[in-house]
Protein backbone atom coordinates (compact mmCIF):
# COMPACT_ATOMS: atom_id res chain seq x y z
CA UNK A 1 0.00 0.00 0.00
CA UNK A 2 3.02 1.99 0.61
CA UNK A 3 4.28 1.87 -2.71
CA UNK A 4 0.82 2.33 -4.28
CA UNK A 5 0.34 5.44 -2.32
CA UNK A 6 3.80 6.61 -3.34
CA UNK A 7 3.65 5.77 -7.09
CA UNK A 8 0.20 7.36 -7.29
CA UNK A 9 1.70 10.65 -5.49
CA UNK A 10 4.83 10.57 -8.35
CA UNK A 11 2.12 9.72 -11.23
CA UNK A 12 -0.01 12.75 -10.27
CA UNK A 13 3.11 15.42 -9.68
CA UNK A 14 6.58 14.39 -11.43
CA UNK A 15 5.28 11.73 -14.27
CA UNK A 16 2.28 14.41 -15.48
CA UNK A 17 4.57 16.26 -17.15
CA UNK A 18 7.30 13.85 -18.69
CA UNK A 19 5.00 10.74 -19.81
CA UNK A 20 2.18 11.28 -22.64
CA UNK A 21 -1.48 11.11 -21.37
CA UNK A 22 -1.70 7.38 -22.21
CA UNK A 23 1.76 6.26 -20.63
CA UNK A 24 0.29 7.63 -17.93
CA UNK A 25 -2.98 6.37 -17.81
CA UNK A 26 -1.12 3.01 -17.88
CA UNK A 27 1.09 3.87 -15.48
CA UNK A 28 -2.42 4.72 -13.39
CA UNK A 29 -4.01 1.11 -13.56
CA UNK A 30 -0.48 -0.40 -12.52
CA UNK A 31 -1.03 1.72 -9.30
CA UNK A 32 -5.15 1.19 -8.85
CA UNK A 33 -4.30 -2.33 -9.40
CA UNK A 34 -1.09 -2.11 -6.15
CA UNK A 35 -4.02 -0.37 -4.15
CA UNK A 36 -6.94 -2.53 -4.92
CA UNK A 37 -4.76 -5.89 -3.93
CA UNK A 38 -3.13 -4.03 -1.09
CA UNK A 39 -6.31 -3.43 0.27
CA UNK A 40 -7.54 -7.25 -0.13
CA UNK A 41 -4.24 -8.57 1.90
CA UNK A 42 -5.31 -6.39 4.23
CA UNK A 43 -9.07 -7.35 4.68
CA UNK A 44 -7.73 -11.27 4.07
CA UNK A 45 -5.02 -11.16 6.68
CA UNK A 46 -7.61 -10.34 9.66
CA UNK A 47 -10.30 -13.16 8.51
CA UNK A 48 -9.66 -16.97 9.77
CA UNK A 49 -10.00 -19.82 8.14
CA UNK A 50 -10.40 -23.27 9.00
CA UNK A 51 -7.38 -24.36 7.08
CA UNK A 52 -4.54 -21.25 6.37
CA UNK A 53 -3.27 -23.54 3.32
CA UNK A 54 -5.41 -21.65 0.45
CA UNK A 55 -5.10 -18.56 2.37
CA UNK A 56 -1.57 -18.58 1.99
CA UNK A 57 -1.56 -19.48 -1.32
CA UNK A 58 -4.05 -17.16 -2.00
CA UNK A 59 -1.56 -14.75 -0.52
CA UNK A 60 1.22 -15.61 -2.70
CA UNK A 61 -0.57 -15.58 -5.88
CA UNK A 62 -1.52 -11.85 -4.97
CA UNK A 63 2.00 -10.47 -4.31
CA UNK A 64 3.69 -12.31 -7.59
CA UNK A 65 0.67 -11.11 -9.09
CA UNK A 66 1.29 -7.46 -8.50
CA UNK A 67 4.77 -7.71 -8.54
CA UNK A 68 4.35 -8.76 -12.15
CA UNK A 69 1.05 -7.01 -13.32
CA UNK A 70 1.73 -3.81 -11.91
CA UNK A 71 5.89 -3.86 -12.22
CA UNK A 72 5.84 -4.53 -15.49
CA UNK A 73 3.20 -1.81 -16.45
CA UNK A 74 5.51 0.42 -14.80
CA UNK A 75 8.36 -0.51 -16.63
CA UNK A 76 6.69 -0.10 -19.80
CA UNK A 77 5.19 2.89 -19.32
CA UNK A 78 8.00 4.80 -18.06
CA UNK A 79 10.01 3.35 -20.97
CA UNK A 80 11.12 6.71 -22.73
CA UNK A 81 12.53 8.01 -19.28
CA UNK A 82 14.94 4.90 -18.33
CA UNK A 83 15.88 3.40 -21.76
CA UNK A 84 16.02 -0.44 -20.18
CA UNK A 85 15.63 -2.81 -22.50
CA UNK A 86 11.91 -4.44 -21.26
CA UNK A 87 11.02 -6.33 -24.59
CA UNK A 88 10.08 -9.62 -22.23
CA UNK A 89 8.02 -7.58 -20.14
CA UNK A 90 5.23 -7.68 -22.48
CA UNK A 91 4.04 -11.18 -21.55
CA UNK A 92 4.64 -10.29 -18.11
CA UNK A 93 1.88 -7.91 -17.45
CA UNK A 94 -1.35 -10.74 -18.88
CA UNK A 95 1.04 -13.42 -16.52
CA UNK A 96 0.61 -11.30 -13.62
CA UNK A 97 -3.27 -10.96 -14.64
CA UNK A 98 -3.63 -14.91 -14.06
CA UNK A 99 -1.73 -14.88 -10.62
CA UNK A 100 -4.50 -12.31 -9.54
CA UNK A 101 -7.22 -14.23 -11.31
CA UNK A 102 -6.03 -17.48 -9.59
CA UNK A 103 -5.32 -15.54 -6.27
CA UNK A 104 -8.82 -14.59 -6.33
CA UNK A 105 -10.53 -18.05 -7.97
CA UNK A 106 -8.61 -19.29 -4.51
CA UNK A 107 -10.04 -17.03 -2.13
CA UNK A 108 -13.39 -17.69 -3.81
CA UNK A 109 -13.06 -21.24 -3.69
CA UNK A 110 -12.37 -21.04 0.10
CA UNK A 111 -14.93 -18.81 1.16
CA UNK A 112 -17.67 -21.07 -0.56
CA UNK A 113 -16.14 -24.20 0.98
CA UNK A 114 -15.10 -23.27 4.56
CA UNK A 115 -17.00 -21.33 6.84
CA UNK A 116 -15.22 -18.68 8.32
CA UNK A 117 -14.12 -18.63 11.37
CA UNK A 118 -15.56 -16.29 14.10
CA UNK A 119 -14.08 -14.63 16.85
CA UNK A 120 -16.81 -15.05 19.60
Amino acid sequence: MFLGVALGALSSHALKSVLSPEQLGSFIIGVEYMIYHGLALLALSSWNFKSEKGIKNAFRCMIAGQILFSGSIFLLSTKSLHHMPIGILGPLTPIGGLFLLLAWGILIWKVVTEKIISEQ
